[in-house]
């Protein structure tokens, strides 16, 4: 089942694309805000939801789904779909390229199914259970070992303010500890380049499930490791890195005042 519904996923996440990238080419406005002022919702992130719910729903009617910008969807089939129609709304606004669309399948329970579009860079990180994580059909795999002062770490911050002051400390604490620290406003994305071996490590509260679902598990079938916890300003928070160096960083990233709670995976 999980190939079917990669493929299924790819064809509907590459339209959503195409549809952000129509959207980019005119006039952005924001249509509304969510948990603060500053954290908004555009028509694109809308019309994009709305066109993958209708693809999904359309070739599989039984099926669950989880929007950011709807309605949960009830299904009978066993199978959840978690969209993320542009993760990176405020970079989109802005017009800065990182922005992606993110459709992940959850059967039983369990993340099956991964899709990551970049949409400006017209990239597609694709994986299913069983299969390697790939990059344009491509295998990849996460970075190599390095000691800690040699990893490059990105995060990303809320949107309220009481929230962002917590993590802005934070980062500060880790940012002697580490190569350096990047922030580029789209999860799905820095996920997805951890995947591929281009960041070391990944730390952020306040992130949604919608968020992580597909490019967790991309990174996770690209040699990962992702667990959840609760940070310091009370929300959920993920931790990623190479298996191979993941102790050390989430040790790292608890003593500088990221988590709150102990991690579970």
């Amino acid at each position: 089942m999980s190939a079917e519904l990669l493929a299924l996923a790819t064809d509907v996440a590459l339209e959503a694309a195409e549809l952000v990238r129509a959207h980019a080419a005119g006039r952005v406005e924001v249509a509304a805000t969510k948990s603060s002022d500053i954290d908004v919702v555009t028509a694109a992130d809308r019309a994009t939801e709305e066109l993958i719910r209708a693809r999904l729903l359309g070739a599989r009617p039984d099926d669950a789904l989880l929007g950011e910008e709807g309605d949960d969807v009830p299904g009978t089939s066993g199978v959840r779909w978690i969209v993320d129609p542009i993760d990176g709304t405020v970079n989109f606004l802005y017009g800065l390229p990182d922005y992606a669309v993110s459709i992940a399948a959850e059967v039983d329970g369990e993340i099956a199914v991964g899709v990551v579009v970049d949409v400006a860079k017209r990239i597609t990180y694709a994986g299913r259970r069983g299969a390697p994580a790939t990059r344009d059909g491509v295998p990849i795999a996460v970075r190599g070992p390095a000691a800690l002062p040699h990893r490059l770490v990105a995060t990303g911050f809320s949107y309220v303010r009481e929230v962002r002051q917590v993590q802005a400390a934070a980062a500060a604490r880790l940012l002697p500890e580490v190569r350096d620290i990047r922030r580029s406003g789209s999860c799905a994305l820095d996920l997805c380049r951890l995947a591929e071996g281009s960041l070391d490590g990944y730390v952020e509260e306040g992130v949604n499930l919608w968020d992580h679902a597909a490019a967790g598990l991309i990174a996770v079938l690209a040699g990962a490791r992702l667990t959840t916890t609760v940070g310091a300003a009370g929300r959920e928070a993920v931790v990623c890195a190479p298996d191979h160096g993941f102790d050390e960083l989430l040790a790292a990233v608890g003593s500088a005042g990221f988590l709150r709670e102990s991690p579970r995976e």
